[in-house]
């Protein structure tokens, strides 16, 4: 007889665990010859050595197929254990699952170029009107290569400049002034990761969510780096964002040159680096368009009529 503590890395337990311990309670019944305890994210096994090498096994697969589905069935926890055949969806062009389960993949030919030119290059602009889902599908990206080990840590930043809202007017300290701004960030994790898990990595640092003013001085290595709202930002804060771009780093950069919120007069950051930066090796340009607007019918008519509306002041 022999004990064991097995970790389980990466996931939120409690979906292994199932609602009431569900899901614990069939691994138990599939394990006669073991007593199985789990506290947090730790289990512990003891019993029989020939049945704990298949549970060890098993729970790792087990805890792999939540990992990528953030989510596990009652059927496909059985077919694990059993060795049968799980229903799941293996489609190449998945980036990531949701919390619900739900496949996140391209939905546009221009989402599938910001895809292929996040898979080809180290740093990408993709520029397009509200809804096409440049940001989000950028979030999936960096998940997805959190997820596969592939870079150790998550940065998102935004500039503190909307509306012309200013952050000494608004309630409370820098945190409370400042999130209200990040929460579009916020949204998109919570779609792809566990509460718990989220809030876990937030505070050990693997997903950093700041400001831009936070990047001075910074060099951001091993990690994936997006900057959100980047039409919001002038030429010398771009300039310092795009340099702090480290070794195994990868960065998106993303706006809508038609939504400025600068004061009259300032030049957008954004669309400097997109004229200066045209043609340089190792940099990809995806434009967006309301043909890629994945939001309510009602955005892609809105959009359409600001555009018109622009037409016709400009004649």
């Amino acid at each position: 007889m022999i004990e064991k503590h097995i970790v389980l890395e990466d996931i939120d337990p409690v979906i292994l665990y199932g609602v009431n311990n569900t899901h614990l309670q069939i691994i138990k019944a599939l394990y006669p010859k073991l007593r199985i305890v789990a506290r947090d994210n730790v289990l512990r096994v003891l019993g029989d050595e020939e049945q704990m090498a298949n549970f060890e096994e098993n729970i790792e697969k087990i805890r792999k197929h939540v990992l990528k589905y953030n989510s596990i069935n009652e059927d496909n926890l059985i077919n694990i254990i059993k060795g049968g055949k799980i229903n799941d969806d293996t489609s190449s062009d998945v980036v990531v699952y949701n919390i619900s389960g739900k496949p996140i993949k391209s939905r546009s030919a221009n989402q599938q170029k910001l895809i292929d030119a996040y898979n080809n290059n180290d740093m990408l602009f993709a520029v397009g009107p509200a809804g096409t889902g440049k940001t989000y599908l950028s979030i999936a990206l960096a998940v997805k290569a959190l997820k596969e080990k592939a870079t150790k840590k998550i940065i998102l930043s935004r500039p503190a400049v909307e509306a012309g809202e200013k952050l000494g007017f608004l309630p409370g300290d820098m945190k409370d002034k400042i999130d209200p701004y990040l929460q579009p960030l916020y949204d998109a994790l919570e779609d792809m990761i566990p509460a718990v898990k989220l809030q876990d990595m937030i505070e050990k640092h693997i997903i950093q969510i700041a400001p831009l003013a936070f990047m001075r001085g910074r060099t951001l290595s091993d990690a994936v780096i997006i900057l959100d709202e980047a039409q919001n930002t002038t030429s010398a804060q771009i300039r310092m964002f795009l340099t702090r771009l480290g070794w195994n780093a990868k960065m998106i950069i993303t706006g809508d040159l038609t939504q400025v919120d600068l004061p009259h007069g300032t030049t957008s950051g954004l669309r400097e680096a997109i004229r200066v930066l045209n043609g340089i090796d190792g940099i990809s340009f995806i434009n967006m368009n309301e043909k890629d607007i994945v939001r309510h019918k009602l955005v892609t008519r809105i959009v359409n009529a600001y555009e018109r509306d622009k037409e016709i002041k400009n004649k």
